[in-house]
């Protein structure tokens, strides 16, 4: 058996995230699933690959070497690769899309991989937050996914979002990081509950909030965040009687002094450490600031910004630990509070 039609084997879908090693790999063990080729099939040279799919070497070389190490193919010197396993069949093959590959979604991606393991084929897709692109993604995608895992946030648009994930057989289905109301049906889900977490981060801090005459939340018209972090921050002031607003864009807005922002954006964080900056404002004291999201940079900045953050490091651990499971089941992951002196 020889490699001329392996060609039409292998797919590269530009649209994914996913390294061109691993959907070079993943298309020849989804061939080997199909019967498409069998045991000694003669697969072509890493230069003829390379050429021929118009990738690198490196990532012809680096697909061959995962399908060696994983056991489906065998090398011989001077004859080249084959087809050395036809029973290495992969249980899981995971449509994998998120929104964006923050520094903190990065975590929650690793931690779910590793967690996963060598024994599935995950293709990977970002649509920046884009609806139309997400949509044409579940739209195009194939029906031989035993799992999707969708994180559904988006600038705008997406009021018909639960029509497209409707689509999907629920016994698939996995919410990653937001719940979505509409959806029928059981499915699994591993999510941050943005109203019930703000109002009782916001409680645990009212010590510390109660020296500041105004709270702040920056909340861009354009944010893909939910509007229940809106809500949940409107009940605590109104209960617990502190005066409030919401900020749209803090380019333009006037800081002052008795001021304590929550930033949920890095963009914002950076904008408004300049401002504190140019009018020389002591940061804890006289303005006060809570960042969403943890990260190593607020650690440093300012002798350090208080934050409000889930653990994303168990939200990809847990997903995927649902994914293997079969389980249907739908898990808030807690949010924890990191003081520091920004507050």
């Amino acid at each position: 058996m020889n490699s001329e039609n392996i060609y039409s084997y292998i797919s590269i879908d530009e649209y994914s995230v996913t390294p061109k090693y691993a959907q070079i790999s993943n298309s020849i063990v989804k061939a080997i699933e199909k019967g498409l080729i069998g045991k000694d099939y003669l697969l072509p040279s890493i230069n003829q690959l390379s050429y021929e799919l118009d990738v690198s070497r490196a990532s012809a070389e680096k697909a061959y070497r995962h399908l060696k190490k994983s056991g489906v193919i065998g090398s011989v010197a001077g004859k080249g690769y084959f087809v050395s396993a036809i029973n290495k069949i992969h249980p899981l093959k995971i449509f994998l899309i998120f929104n964006k590959l923050s520094t903190h979604k990065k975590i929650m991606y690793d931690a779910f991989v590793a967690s996963i393991g060598n024994d599935a084929i995950i293709d990977f897709y970002i649509y920046n937050n884009d609806y139309a692109l997400f949509k044409k993604l579940l739209k195009n995608r194939s029906d031989e996914y035993s799992n999707y895992v969708i994180i559904p946030h988006f600038l705008e648009g997406g009021e018909n979002v639960a029509e497209i994930i409707n689509t999907i057989p629920k016994k698939k289905l996995l919410l990653f990081d937001q719940f979505l109301a509409g959806l029928s049906g059981k499915f699994a889900a591993v999510y941050q509950d943005f109203e019930k977490d703000i109002y009782a981060a916001l409680v645990q801090m009212i010590d510390k909030l109660s020296k500041y005459k105004v709270i702040k939340i920056v909340f861009p018209n354009y944010t893909y965040h939910p509007k229940q972090i809106l809500e949940g921050f409107h009940l605590f002031c109104i209960e617990y009687g502190f005066d409030h607003e919401v900020v749209d864009e803090i380019s333009k807005a006037e800081i002052s002094v008795g001021d304590v922002y929550i930033i949920l954006m890095e963009d914002d964080l950076v904008t408004l450490l300049d401002k504190v900056i140019e009018r020389k404002l002591v940061v804890g004291n006289q303005i006060g600031i809570i960042a969403y999201n943890e990260t190593p940079i607020k650690k440093i900045i300012q002798n350090g910004i208080t934050t409000i953050s889930t653990d994303f490091h168990m939200m990809g651990e847990r997903a995927a630990q649902l994914v293997m499971s079969n389980s249907k089941e739908q898990i808030a992951i807690p949010f924890r509070i990191t003081f520091r002196e920004s507050l």
